[in-house]
């Protein structure tokens, strides 16, 4: 869905797709996350082919989020931006993944597990 919808590499598509559900194992709890597992078990594959931000934008993020509350979501938004340039793409297409993500997990879970992730990316 991601490379005919955005025009990337599938490698990009799965290393973007395993920083989203890298960021939804850390925030999630167990019990969530592991609905959101069950849902699409290549999901470990997904967050092992996800880079570690790293860079100004994954110190910016770890200093944004000890600051908790909003700033701990622009600290999210950091991360995630700064593994997608790792991986060659626009840190706008982070906010282009959050659907078609969304919408892949509601396809295989439901409803329930698509409003597990939303979570997450609000």
């Amino acid at each position: 869905m991601l490379t005919s919808q955005l025009g990337i590499s599938e490698g990009q598509a799965q290393s973007g797709a395993g920083l989203l559900f890298k960021l939804a194992k850390e925030k999630l709890d167990p019990h969530e996350f592991s609905q959101v597992e069950s849902a699409v078990p290549e999901i470990g594959d997904l967050i092992s082919a996800a880079p570690e931000a790293g860079g100004v934008a994954g110190a910016l993020g770890g200093i944004l989020s000890s600051f908790g509350g909003n700033a701990n979501q622009l600290g999210d938004l950091a991360r995630l931006a700064g593994g997608f340039k790792d991986l060659g793409l626009n840190a706008d297409l982070v906010g282009k993944f959050i659907p078609i993500i969304l919408a892949f997990v509601q396809s295989r879970g439901g409803d329930t597990v698509k409003k597990i992730l939303e979570k997450v990316f609000q």
